[in-house]
Protein backbone atom coordinates (compact mmCIF):
# COMPACT_ATOMS: atom_id res chain seq x y z
CA UNK A 1 0.00 0.00 0.00
CA UNK A 2 1.21 3.55 -0.82
CA UNK A 3 1.63 5.89 2.06
CA UNK A 4 0.00 9.18 1.41
CA UNK A 5 2.33 12.03 0.27
CA UNK A 6 2.25 14.90 3.24
CA UNK A 7 1.44 18.46 2.08
CA UNK A 8 2.14 21.07 4.51
CA UNK A 9 1.18 24.48 2.55
CA UNK A 10 -1.20 25.83 0.18
CA UNK A 11 0.72 25.27 -2.93
CA UNK A 12 1.90 21.58 -2.19
CA UNK A 13 -1.50 20.52 -1.49
CA UNK A 14 -2.68 22.95 -4.92
CA UNK A 15 0.08 20.83 -6.79
CA UNK A 16 -1.06 17.78 -5.75
CA UNK A 17 -4.57 18.25 -6.78
CA UNK A 18 -3.96 20.41 -9.82
CA UNK A 19 -3.61 16.87 -11.78
CA UNK A 20 -6.81 14.97 -10.50
CA UNK A 21 -8.90 17.89 -11.18
CA UNK A 22 -7.63 18.16 -14.55
CA UNK A 23 -8.23 14.68 -15.49
CA UNK A 24 -11.77 14.87 -14.03
CA UNK A 25 -11.41 12.72 -11.01
CA UNK A 26 -13.37 12.85 -8.03
CA UNK A 27 -11.64 14.59 -5.02
CA UNK A 28 -12.88 12.95 -1.15
CA UNK A 29 -12.13 15.18 1.76
CA UNK A 30 -12.06 14.19 5.53
CA UNK A 31 -11.26 17.15 7.75
CA UNK A 32 -9.82 16.50 11.17
CA UNK A 33 -7.57 17.77 13.97
CA UNK A 34 -5.51 14.28 14.08
CA UNK A 35 -4.96 12.32 17.23
CA UNK A 36 -6.98 9.64 14.59
CA UNK A 37 -8.64 6.31 15.45
CA UNK A 38 -10.93 3.34 13.95
CA UNK A 39 -14.15 6.38 13.76
CA UNK A 40 -11.55 8.63 11.45
CA UNK A 41 -10.56 5.55 9.79
CA UNK A 42 -14.63 4.74 8.77
CA UNK A 43 -15.08 8.08 7.18
CA UNK A 44 -11.81 7.81 4.96
CA UNK A 45 -13.48 4.34 4.12
CA UNK A 46 -16.38 6.24 3.14
CA UNK A 47 -15.03 9.36 1.39
CA UNK A 48 -13.05 6.03 -0.62
CA UNK A 49 -15.93 4.76 -1.98
CA UNK A 50 -17.85 8.22 -2.91
CA UNK A 51 -14.76 8.86 -5.27
CA UNK A 52 -14.08 5.63 -6.44
CA UNK A 53 -10.31 4.50 -6.70
CA UNK A 54 -9.55 6.58 -9.59
CA UNK A 55 -10.66 9.42 -7.09
CA UNK A 56 -8.22 11.57 -4.72
CA UNK A 57 -8.86 11.06 -0.80
CA UNK A 58 -7.64 13.88 1.20
CA UNK A 59 -7.35 14.34 4.79
CA UNK A 60 -6.74 17.33 6.68
CA UNK A 61 -4.84 17.42 10.21
CA UNK A 62 -5.27 20.61 11.83
CA UNK A 63 -5.92 21.26 15.46
CA UNK A 64 -8.11 24.42 15.02
CA UNK A 65 -7.20 27.28 18.01
CA UNK A 66 -10.64 29.44 16.86
CA UNK A 67 -13.06 26.94 17.78
CA UNK A 68 -11.37 26.28 21.37
CA UNK A 69 -12.33 28.30 24.37
CA UNK A 70 -11.00 29.67 27.29
CA UNK A 71 -9.90 26.99 29.36
CA UNK A 72 -10.11 24.27 27.12
CA UNK A 73 -7.88 22.03 26.03
CA UNK A 74 -6.04 23.65 23.14
CA UNK A 75 -2.66 22.79 24.55
CA UNK A 76 -2.93 19.14 25.63
CA UNK A 77 -4.93 18.37 22.38
CA UNK A 78 -3.24 15.21 21.55
CA UNK A 79 -1.07 15.68 18.35
CA UNK A 80 0.24 12.57 16.64
CA UNK A 81 1.17 12.64 13.11
CA UNK A 82 3.51 10.02 12.66
CA UNK A 83 0.38 7.64 14.34
CA UNK A 84 -2.00 9.25 12.03
CA UNK A 85 -0.06 8.69 8.95
CA UNK A 86 -0.09 4.66 9.64
CA UNK A 87 -3.88 4.91 10.18
CA UNK A 88 -4.11 6.78 6.70
CA UNK A 89 -1.78 4.65 4.94
CA UNK A 90 -4.14 1.82 5.78
CA UNK A 91 -7.09 3.48 4.56
CA UNK A 92 -5.57 4.14 1.37
CA UNK A 93 -5.68 8.10 1.64
CA UNK A 94 -3.79 10.14 -0.85
CA UNK A 95 -2.99 13.05 0.66
CA UNK A 96 -3.00 14.21 4.27
CA UNK A 97 -2.91 18.13 4.97
CA UNK A 98 -1.17 19.27 8.00
CA UNK A 99 -0.55 22.81 7.49
CA UNK A 100 0.62 25.33 10.34
CA UNK A 101 -1.53 28.28 12.35
CA UNK A 102 0.37 30.75 10.09
CA UNK A 103 -0.57 28.45 7.03
CA UNK A 104 -4.38 28.19 7.53
CA UNK A 105 -4.87 31.86 9.18
CA UNK A 106 -2.49 33.63 6.81
CA UNK A 107 -2.05 37.22 7.97
CA UNK A 108 -3.73 36.14 11.31
CA UNK A 109 -7.25 36.00 12.42
CA UNK A 110 -9.53 36.34 9.91
CA UNK A 111 -11.64 39.60 9.38
CA UNK A 112 -14.59 37.94 7.89
CA UNK A 113 -16.61 35.38 9.74
CA UNK A 114 -19.46 32.89 9.65
CA UNK A 115 -22.37 33.66 12.19
CA UNK A 116 -23.61 30.39 12.79
CA UNK A 117 -27.44 31.64 13.35
CA UNK A 118 -29.67 29.98 15.58
CA UNK A 119 -29.06 26.52 15.04
CA UNK A 120 -25.38 27.12 16.65
CA UNK A 121 -26.98 28.64 19.91
CA UNK A 122 -28.45 25.83 21.37
CA UNK A 123 -26.79 22.84 22.93
CA UNK A 124 -22.71 22.59 22.30
CA UNK A 125 -23.53 26.24 20.93
CA UNK A 126 -24.85 27.40 23.99
CA UNK A 127 -22.46 25.85 26.30
CA UNK A 128 -19.09 26.49 24.11
CA UNK A 129 -19.31 30.42 23.05
CA UNK A 130 -18.34 31.21 19.89
CA UNK A 131 -16.95 27.36 19.15
CA UNK A 132 -19.30 27.32 16.16
CA UNK A 133 -17.91 30.26 14.48
CA UNK A 134 -14.37 29.17 14.74
CA UNK A 135 -15.17 25.62 13.40
CA UNK A 136 -17.42 26.96 10.18
CA UNK A 137 -14.83 29.66 9.16
CA UNK A 138 -11.72 26.39 9.31
CA UNK A 139 -14.16 24.26 7.98
CA UNK A 140 -14.62 27.03 5.23
CA UNK A 141 -11.20 27.68 4.37
CA UNK A 142 -10.45 23.90 4.16
CA UNK A 143 -13.26 23.91 1.72
CA UNK A 144 -11.60 26.45 -0.35
CA UNK A 145 -8.08 24.71 -0.66
CA UNK A 146 -8.99 21.56 -0.76
CA UNK A 147 -12.44 22.25 -3.08
CA UNK A 148 -13.79 18.98 -2.73
CA UNK A 149 -17.09 16.78 -4.58
CA UNK A 150 -17.62 15.24 -1.25
CA UNK A 151 -16.84 16.05 2.45
CA UNK A 152 -17.40 13.32 5.18
CA UNK A 153 -18.07 14.04 8.96
CA UNK A 154 -18.76 11.90 11.67
CA UNK A 155 -22.45 11.42 13.27
CA UNK A 156 -21.08 11.63 16.62
CA UNK A 157 -20.85 15.31 16.40
CA UNK A 158 -24.29 15.76 15.08
CA UNK A 159 -24.68 19.70 15.40
CA UNK A 160 -21.97 20.28 13.78
CA UNK A 161 -22.76 18.10 10.80
CA UNK A 162 -26.25 20.07 10.75
CA UNK A 163 -24.03 23.00 10.92
CA UNK A 164 -21.92 22.16 8.04
CA UNK A 165 -24.72 21.30 6.05
CA UNK A 166 -26.29 24.22 6.22
CA UNK A 167 -23.64 26.36 5.58
CA UNK A 168 -23.06 24.55 2.46
CA UNK A 169 -27.06 25.03 1.36
CA UNK A 170 -27.48 28.98 2.10
CA UNK A 171 -23.65 29.75 1.00
CA UNK A 172 -24.42 27.60 -2.21
CA UNK A 173 -21.10 25.67 -1.86
CA UNK A 174 -21.42 22.73 -3.97
CA UNK A 175 -20.12 19.76 -1.71
CA UNK A 176 -21.67 16.82 -1.05
CA UNK A 177 -21.84 16.32 2.79
CA UNK A 178 -21.94 12.78 4.16
CA UNK A 179 -22.90 12.03 7.54
CA UNK A 180 -21.21 8.88 8.91
CA UNK A 181 -22.29 6.45 11.63
CA UNK A 182 -20.74 6.56 15.49
CA UNK A 183 -18.17 4.21 15.90
CA UNK A 184 -17.55 3.07 18.99
CA UNK A 185 -15.78 0.52 21.30
CA UNK A 186 -17.20 -2.88 22.48
CA UNK A 187 -18.66 -1.55 25.19
CA UNK A 188 -20.69 1.01 23.19
CA UNK A 189 -18.19 4.35 24.17
CA UNK A 190 -18.11 6.26 20.95
CA UNK A 191 -14.75 6.31 20.22
CA UNK A 192 -13.40 10.18 20.35
CA UNK A 193 -9.76 11.53 20.40
CA UNK A 194 -10.44 12.73 23.81
CA UNK A 195 -10.89 9.39 25.23
CA UNK A 196 -7.03 8.75 25.95
CA UNK A 197 -7.38 11.32 28.72
CA UNK A 198 -9.43 8.71 30.50
CA UNK A 199 -8.28 6.43 33.40
CA UNK A 200 -9.39 3.40 33.96
CA UNK A 201 -12.11 4.86 36.52
CA UNK A 202 -12.79 7.79 34.33
CA UNK A 203 -13.54 4.88 31.38
CA UNK A 204 -15.96 3.19 33.00
CA UNK A 205 -17.72 6.33 34.11
CA UNK A 206 -17.96 7.78 30.62
CA UNK A 207 -20.05 4.63 29.72
CA UNK A 208 -22.86 5.55 31.39
CA UNK A 209 -23.52 7.94 28.59
CA UNK A 210 -23.68 6.34 26.00
CA UNK A 211 -25.75 3.45 28.20
CA UNK A 212 -28.37 6.64 28.96
CA UNK A 213 -28.72 6.73 25.16
CA UNK A 214 -29.12 3.61 24.74
CA UNK A 215 -31.88 2.96 27.71
CA UNK A 216 -33.54 6.14 25.86
CA UNK A 217 -34.00 4.12 22.70
CA UNK A 218 -35.03 1.01 24.44
CA UNK A 219 -38.01 3.51 26.11
CA UNK A 220 -38.72 5.73 23.43
CA UNK A 221 -41.78 3.16 22.31
CA UNK A 222 -43.40 4.48 25.15
CA UNK A 223 -42.77 8.45 23.94
CA UNK A 224 -40.22 11.25 24.33
CA UNK A 225 -40.99 11.62 27.94
CA UNK A 226 -39.97 8.15 28.88
CA UNK A 227 -37.00 7.96 26.87
CA UNK A 228 -35.31 11.49 28.68
CA UNK A 229 -36.26 9.57 32.22
CA UNK A 230 -34.51 6.52 31.12
CA UNK A 231 -31.84 7.92 30.22
CA UNK A 232 -31.95 10.33 33.60
CA UNK A 233 -32.06 7.23 35.52
CA UNK A 234 -29.11 5.74 33.96
CA UNK A 235 -26.99 9.00 34.01
CA UNK A 236 -28.14 9.25 37.87
CA UNK A 237 -25.50 5.68 38.51
CA UNK A 238 -22.80 8.08 37.61
CA UNK A 239 -20.78 8.93 40.39
CA UNK A 240 -18.43 11.13 38.65
CA UNK A 241 -20.45 12.57 35.53
CA UNK A 242 -20.98 15.88 35.13
CA UNK A 243 -23.48 16.41 32.91
CA UNK A 244 -23.82 19.85 30.31
CA UNK A 245 -26.91 19.08 28.60
CA UNK A 246 -29.24 15.76 28.10
CA UNK A 247 -31.62 17.20 25.42
CA UNK A 248 -34.45 15.40 22.67
CA UNK A 249 -34.86 16.80 19.36
CA UNK A 250 -36.00 16.96 16.36
CA UNK A 251 -33.63 14.92 13.58
CA UNK A 252 -32.79 18.73 12.36
CA UNK A 253 -32.48 19.92 15.53
CA UNK A 254 -35.66 21.86 16.07
CA UNK A 255 -38.04 21.49 19.36
CA UNK A 256 -40.25 18.64 19.04
CA UNK A 257 -43.96 19.18 19.60
CA UNK A 258 -45.38 18.10 23.00
CA UNK A 259 -47.55 15.92 21.37
CA UNK A 260 -45.39 13.49 19.02
CA UNK A 261 -46.87 11.47 16.82
CA UNK A 262 -46.02 7.92 16.54
CA UNK A 263 -43.17 6.74 14.67
CA UNK A 264 -41.24 9.81 14.59
CA UNK A 265 -37.79 10.02 14.00
CA UNK A 266 -35.31 12.20 16.75
CA UNK A 267 -32.12 12.56 17.95
CA UNK A 268 -31.10 12.24 21.65
CA UNK A 269 -27.63 14.42 22.36
CA UNK A 270 -25.57 14.39 25.48
CA UNK A 271 -22.28 16.32 26.69
CA UNK A 272 -20.78 15.66 30.00
CA UNK A 273 -17.75 16.09 31.85
CA UNK A 274 -15.73 12.83 33.04
CA UNK A 275 -12.89 14.49 35.62
CA UNK A 276 -11.66 17.31 33.26
CA UNK A 277 -12.17 15.46 29.93
CA UNK A 278 -15.49 16.66 28.45
CA UNK A 279 -17.41 14.02 26.27
CA UNK A 280 -20.18 14.66 23.83
CA UNK A 281 -22.65 11.23 22.50
CA UNK A 282 -25.83 10.95 20.29
CA UNK A 283 -28.30 8.51 19.00
CA UNK A 284 -31.43 7.90 17.11
CA UNK A 285 -34.99 7.50 18.67
CA UNK A 286 -37.85 6.23 17.03
CA UNK A 287 -40.85 8.02 19.31
CA UNK A 288 -43.44 5.95 20.23
CA UNK A 289 -45.09 2.49 18.43
CA UNK A 290 -45.16 2.19 14.61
Amino acid sequence: MTAPILASTRAELAELLAEARRDGRRVGFVPTMGALHEGHASLMAVARERVGAEGKVVVSIFVNPLQFGAGEDLDRYPRTLDADLVIAEKEGVDIVFAPSVDEVYVGGQPQISIEPGPLGAILEGRTRPGHFAGMLIVVAKLFGLVRPDVAVFGQKDYQQLALIRRMVDDLSMGIEIVGAPTQREHDGLALSSRNRYLDAEQREEALHLSRALFAAQEAAASGAHAALDAARAELRRAKAVDVDYLEITATDLGELPDDVPSGTEARILVAARVGTTRLIDNMSLTIGSN
